[in-house]
């Protein structure tokens, strides 16, 4: 047998029974309903092991198990699926302008939601008043509590010690955002902290409808500003000092437009929200104060009604979305860009301009396009994010610290 094909997992029990278990839970999360023996079949383990631990997580109440009609065999299958309605998380995505809170079920489903306008002045008092507004809506939809809560925010977050190290849009540094949800929820263990569109591209990846491999993908979080979330084999790239994928502050034109980090040219200065509303007004000669969220909003909704300034607005930004996607295909070389935010609300004016763009500048003789499409999550991507960081660690049944 080459040794090279075999792949030994080594360790105590108790870290082999933890993997063995979050593989287990995440098959019947994957590719329910499915029954025991199928679920032996797909990992290797032998069926005992197999059923004595869908036993331990059957009484956790997270999965069910169900008599299935099959005319193909003699006897029924017991299939198994997971078990809603039981287990729910918090999420709370802290932007600029506007905090959205919700709560999710372990499917990714969202029960439901409300917003609250983000006072950042005090972050500790408002990071309190976001929890108590998401405990509000939890009694409102009679629930008993919650099993996580993830947050997300705008920024650089070492998600490991949940601390926000740097969010320019609220203000925020070295923010010990954890201790701050623990005074509120001392009793929940599962908290999350990330970074909005890092999150983003997690909930694109387990919650996804789009029926292409994403193994292995770059997801665009245009808003104010562009974040990105890079998966490669599945997981979600952080980086050594947790600022992988900031790609809105590469350099695409030296000495060009002022961004908001202080850099001339970055590409978020040329292809973000905040700067289709500055290329709109410059056209229009207004110099109004305005809000980013809304007039960019106003901007596509005019392109849907055939304004023709607004569409040469957003075609000059897919342009400029193009070139940056072209850098990111060089240095990634991604199976699919996907890209989340109002914009692809008129995806048939921006995605020709991008598609010309990079079609010129990416490939290089490559035979194979990327594929370049709009996120297909039907709620805020970011939103849905914060949930699926607590969501994952509920199908996460090990941890290893060193």
């Amino acid at each position: 047998m080459n040794s090279d094909n075999v792949n030994i997992i080594t360790g105590n029990s108790k870290i082999l029974r933890g993997i063995h278990r979050a593989m287990i839970l995440n098959i019947i999360r994957e590719m329910q309903p499915i029954s025991r023996s199928n679920i032996a079949k797909l990992t290797g383990l032998n069926k005992s092991t197999v059923s004595s631990i869908v036993s331990e997580i059957l009484n956790e109440d997270l999965i069910f198990e169900q008599e299935s009609a099959d005319q193909n065999v003699g006897r029924n299958p017991i299939n198994l699926f997971l078990k809603l309605n039981k287990y729910h998380v918090g999420a709370i995505n802290i932007d600029s302008s506007i905090t959205r809170y919700a709560v999710a079920d372990i499917d990714g489903s969202i029960k439901g939601e409300a917003i609250i306008d983000t006072d950042s002045k005090n972050p500790e008092k408002f990071v309190e008043i976001c929890i108590i507004e998401l405990l509000k809506l939890c009694n409102k939809l009679n629930l008993d509590g919650l099993k996580g809560l993830g947050v997300n925010i705008a920024g650089i977050v070492d998600s490991k010690n949940l601390i926000v190290n740097f969010a320019p849009n609220l203000g925020w540094e070295d923010f010990n955002i954890g201790e701050a949800i623990r005074k509120v929820l001392p009793n929940i263990k599962n908290i999350s902290v990330g970074n909005d569109a890092k999150s983003s591209a997690l909930a694109e990846l387990w919650f996804g409808n789009h029926k292409i491999d994403l193994s292995n993908f770059v997801f665009l979080s245009i808003g104010p500003g562009i974040g990105s979330g890079i998966v490669v084999e599945n997981k979600l790239m952080n980086g050594e000092y947790q600022a992988s994928g900031e790609f809105g502050h590469m350099i695409i034109f030296e000495g060009g437009d002022l961004c908001t980090c202080g850099n001339k040219g970055c590409w978020e200065a040329y292809a973000s929200d905040r700067a289709i509303v500055s290329q709109y007004l410059t056209k229009k000669s207004d110099k109004l104060e305005h809000n980013v969220d809304f007039m960019a909003q106003d901007i596509i909704d005019m392109a849907k009604k055939k304004d023709e300034l607004s569409i040469e607005v957003l075609k000059q930004t897919g342009f400029y979305l193009g070139l940056g996607i072209a850098n990111i295909i060089k240095a990634i070389d991604p199976h699919a860009i996907i890209i989340g935010g109002k914009i692809t609300q008129v995806w048939d004016i921006i995605y020709p301009e991008i598609l010309t763009v990079v079609t010129q500048r990416a490939y290089f003789g490559r035979k194979i396009i990327i594929k370049i499409l709009p996120t297909s999550l039907n709620v805020l991507p970011s939103l849905l994010g914060a949930a699926t960081l607590a969501i994952e660690e509920i199908f996460d049944g090990f941890k290893i610290i060193s």
